[in-house]
């Protein structure tokens, strides 16, 4: 077969050749042009394989969409809820100043006799109060202590309230424990009790109603925050910080910022300081543990720290701020005495009580209460328990200070002297009276005639009645001092004297005048009446003296002068004196003054004795010593003394004449301090009488008055002449 062209090189399969036999020699390969560089290629990164996963997630896709569709469902739902609610709330709420003051009960301010405030009592509501005229440096404390963002947020802030939350949590509270988050808005809201006002019908003590305002329960919760969004809307930042200020609790009774500032401070809130401020803002986390009444220092430390709030929030400088802390706030001078707290609440249960202690009107009292007097008073009863009582004793004393109309002029119910609403040991304690009852017993005998130079015997005495055991008294020393005046038995306190008197002129008698001078307790029947077996209290006895002292004339103790009602000039009561019915001749009066004051310059009142001042009065200690008096007078006050243990312990080594008079002896020296000396209204004594012992029976003391008036009744009823 022929072709055209080159000819094909033969396929020559390739041989082997032995070495070192040449084969055909082999062609050199051509040399290689270097291959061009090949550009990277950008590749896209491989996509996981979610198919898993969204396997997995399958069938929960419809729940996801179902959840969604139900929360904004939901979310809308509440908020339509919500805005219904703010909105029915909103037509409900009155004009701001309607709920500026909604107190259920009044005040009531206690003025001393010359006009000055001492004590307040009820809910103090000063006046109002607004955020544009109070001090700004109050408006700022609060702000800065209670609700730092209140004019950025809409009534509630929910970053405050999840802050409060994780606070409780981290102290190990529940979430709604302890710190609550509220916003001024919502406290606002709170003292509005969310627009549900007191209601005495209730059963509900308004203590128990108030309590119930503060639950903190989750439904209380979310009701408080619509209310505050309703309020938020309803009024401005300025007119809900308005309401705040007016209606908070400060403390001693004190609603709102000015009372407060009154009963602290003794000036308006719209002029306080900035030392003062913090220490009234102070006030709003705890009113009574942080009032200045209570602890003063305690409430400045915690001023303090409202003052470095103020300072780290901008509203105070640096000079501002370290000019209030060297010059903290210090109390009025009437809020600083705390004054007649025993008074004041005795006082207060002279009116009617829908007019005191139930009051819903503003009042203003009146009194007798001298507060130089009151703080003598205060001054002597510490100054003895200070240097004369042993520490760690529990024993108690009373004392009672009145002019002789019956004015009480200075009370002190207790060893603790500065208090309010405690018990009154001047008022309510009725204790035996001992031989302070002796005085009665001899007024009864000179009523009838006989002198303070007519004798009786001192000696063993038995008395015995039918049904009763042989009653045999005994002097206190166990000695018996035989025939000896009248003055003297007084003087020297001597037992089986003043019960032979007391039998001479009849048991009667003694119960009578006792009565006539205001002993107004139950008088022990048996011949145990003139020492002082029977019951009375502190100001009873010292009123029954001041009858005494003023010549024979009942009184009524009394610390009432005047009762009107705040802006009213017209009195509803007033009281010009306590003195009553005359009781004992006037010549009997100064005859038993004159045995009194001999009590004190030579008997068993030694202790009482005031120097280049006469004075008189007498001694009482009871069985065992479980009461011990001292009961006396000047020519110008009648002050009574009682000591004891409340739960009548024995007094140990005390007696009437002893501490009672120490005691007595202390408060007379500062009360009359300054006053010019005056005699006392006594008899100038005679040499003594020849010896007429006291008859041992003499006829009863008659009421020719009521006789007369039975006689002629009587001959009108049967018939007969009319006596005249």
């Amino acid at each position: 077969m022929s072709g055209t062209g080159k000819k094909k090189p033969p396929l020559v399969a390739e041989r082997r050749y032995p070495a070192g036999k040449s084969g055909p020699a082999k062609k050199k390969p051509a040399p290689r042009k270097p291959a061009a560089k090949k550009k990277p290629v950008r590749r896209k990164p491989a996509r996981k394989n979610n198919s898993l996963v969204a396997k997995l997630l399958q069938p929960f896709r419809w729940l996801l969409r179902v959840i969604w569709g139900v929360a904004w469902r939901g979310a809308l739902v509440l908020g339509l809820i919500v805005a219904v609610a703010t909105g029915y709330i909103y037509t409900t709420l009155p004009d701001m100043t309607t709920l500026v003051d909604q107190r259920a009960r009044g005040s009531v301010t206690l003025l001393d006799r010359e006009g000055r405030v001492f004590a307040w009592r009820g809910d103090q509501f000063g006046g109002m109060i607004t955020a544009n005229t109070v001090s700004p440096y109050l408006r700022d404390a609060v702000v800065a202590t209670e609700d730092k963002r209140f004019y950025r947020h809409f009534g509630i802030s929910p970053r405050g309230v999840a802050s409060a939350v994780r606070i409780n949590l981290r102290e190990g509270r529940g979430p709604l424990s302890g710190h609550g988050g509220s916003t001024i808005t919502q406290q606002t809201a709170k003292l509005l009790c969310l627009g549900e006002p007191y209601d005495p019908t209730s059963g509900l003590s308004e203590a128990q109603y108030e309590a119930d305002c503060r639950r903190g329960s989750l439904w209380r919760k979310m009701k408080e925050a619509v209310y505050a969004l309703a309020l938020e809307a309803k009024f401005t930042k300025d007119e809900v910080l308005t309401i705040y200020l007016n209606r908070a609790f400060l403390g001693a009774g004190a609603r709102g910022f000015e009372a407060a500032s009154q009963r602290y401070f003794g000036k308006s809130a719209n002029e306080v300081n900035p030392s003062e401020a913090a220490m009234l803002a102070g006030l709003l986390v705890a009113p009574s543990r942080f009032a200045p009444t209570n602890n003063i220092e305690r409430s400045r430390a915690r001023a303090e720290t409202v003052l470095k709030l103020m300072r780290e929030q901008g509203y105070l400088t640096n000079a501002e701020h370290t000019n209030a802390v060297q010059n903290p706030a210090s109390l009025s001078e009437a809020a600083a005495a705390r004054a007649g707290g025993y008074f004041a609440d005795w006082v207060m249960r002279s009116g009617p009580d829908f007019l005191t202690r139930d009051t819903t009107e503003d009042v203003i009292l009146r009194t007798t209460l001298d507060q130089r007097i009151q703080r003598a008073t205060e001054e002597a009863m510490k100054h003895i328990f200070d240097t004369k009582v042993k520490e760690g004793s529990e024993a108690q004393a009373a004392i009672v200070v009145m002019s002789a109309d019956g004015a009480v002029r200075a009370m002190v119910g207790g060893r603790d002297t500065q208090v309010s609403g405690a018990f009154n040991r001047a008022s309510q304690a009725l204790r035996q009276t001992g031989s302070a009852f002796k005085p009665f017993v001899y007024a009864a005998a000179l009523d009838l005639g006989y002198t303070y130079n007519d004798y009786v015997e001192d000696a063993p005495l038995t008395i015995t009645e039918p049904g009763a055991p042989p009653y045999s008294p005994e002097n206190y020393t166990r000695r018996y001092y035989g025939t000896v005046t009248l003055t003297e038995a007084l003087q020297n306190s001597l037992n089986t004297a003043a019960v032979r008197v007391s039998e001479a002129v009849g048991r009667d008698n003694v119960r009578a005048i006792a009565s006539g001078f205001g002993i107004e307790s139950d008088l022990a029947a048996g011949a145990a009446l003139a020492l002082g077996a029977s019951e009375s209290t502190l100001i009873e006895m010292t009123g029954a003296y001041a009858g005494i002292l003023n010549g024979g004339s009942s009184v009524t103790p009394y610390g009432l002068i005047e009762l009107r009602l705040q802006g009213e000039d017209t009195p509803l009561m007033e009281q010009e004196g306590g003195i009553g019915e005359r009781v004992i001749t006037e010549s009997a009066a100064r005859q038993l003054t004159y045995m009194m004051s001999r009590v004190i310059e030579a008997g068993s009142g030694g202790r009482a004795k005031l120097p280049g001042r006469q004075a008189a009065g007498k001694t009482g200690t009871t069985q065992a010593a479980r009461d011990a008096w001292f009961i006396g007078f000047t020519a110008d006050y009648v002050t009574g003394v009682w000591m004891g243990y409340d739960d009548n312990t024995p007094l140990s080594g005390t007696t009437g004449g002893g501490l009672p008079a120490e005691i007595w002896h202390e408060t007379m020296v500062r009360v009359h301090d300054g006053l010019e000396a005056k005699p006392l209204p006594m008899i100038t004594p005679e040499p003594p009488r020849p010896l007429q012992p006291v008859p041992q029976q003499q006829p009863r003391r008659r009421n020719r008055g009521a006789e007369n008036a039975i006689e002629n009744l009587l001959r009108d009823i049967f018939g007969g002449g009319r006596r005249n």
